[in-house]
């Protein structure tokens, strides 16, 4: 049996290849991500469209009421396909499969920036332009503050960790020491 991460993802998939047919990506991600906020904010949203003791149609015409007049058709289909195949609780992990499949297609990484201090705008715009230099590809930068490093940041882009942090630096002068 198929892990349900797995299963969201094959559903994201399917409707990102839909989504390129119609040339309507980006439309498709703004309408899951608005669904996704409305099931976040209310989370009796996902129970009850999962809940076998309220008819499939019934659940279906709540889907069709709550969103018909907002969301593209296809993307509506989508959530009623999920609803009659029992898959409700794919949904929140498929729009982020989707988002993600949209982003590479075009090429946008997302990185977390950990820094010692809160970084300036104009650090932060450098940092975004070198590391768009780099690896050659859009980066949407999300960015806190550890004040355990010290020093420095550590940047984690594309499963790459580049530790910058006097925390780290210390870290190693020490295992040299200690050698």
């Amino acid at each position: 049996m198929k892990a349900m991460t797995d299963i969201g993802k094959e559903y994201a998939a399917a409707l990102f290849m839909l989504a390129c047919e119609e040339k309507a990506e980006r439309e498709y991600g703004k309408a899951l991500k608005l669904i996704k906020e409305a099931f976040l904010s209310e989370s009796d949203y996902e129970q009850l469209l999962s809940s076998p003791s309220i008819p499939l149609s019934q659940r279906l015409s709540a889907i069709e009421a709550a969103f018909a007049d907002v969301v593209p058709t296809h993307v509506l289909s989508y959530l009623q396909l999920l609803c009659e195949k029992g898959r409700m609780n794919c949904f929140i992990g498929s729009v982020d499969e989707y988002c993600a499949l949209v982003d590479a297609a075009e090429r946008i990484s997302k990185a977390s920036v950990i820094s010692a201090v809160p970084l300036t705008d104009d650090e932060k715009e450098k940092l975004k332009l070198r590391l768009e230099q780099t690896y050659n590809c859009k980066v949407n930068l999300e960015y806190s503050v550890d004040e355990t490093l010290l020093g420095g940041l550590i940047v984690e882009l594309d499963g790459k960790i580049m530790d910058g942090s006097v925390k780290n630096r210390l870290r190693e002068i020490k295992e040299v020491i200690n050698q």
